[in-house]
């Protein structure tokens, strides 16, 4: 069972505030939008797989995006 974050870049409006909740995963780009620290780009999106002892912090993280732009996804299908 993998979990996974899938970040929609494009839409990101740079509010900063996954990046100040997890700047373990999360770090401002130099183009003003949130960048997911070791993922893998999938053309304007980026994934990052995390462990399931992170989902629930993981959840309230991708909950706090104002423009829900943050995903996680559980064995490729959309959770939240």
């Amino acid at each position: 069972m993998a979990f996974h974050f899938l970040h929609e870049r494009e839409n990101c409006i740079g509010c900063n505030a996954c990046a100040s909740l997890d700047s373990k995963n999360w770090v401002m780009a130099p183009d003003g939008k949130s960048h997911l620290i070791k993922s893998v780009a999938l053309g304007d999106q980026e994934m990052k797989e995390f462990p399931k002892k992170d989902l629930e912090q993981n959840k309230e993280l991708a909950s706090c995006c104002p423009v829900n732009v943050i995903h996680i996804m559980q064995d490729k299908r959309r959770i939240l």
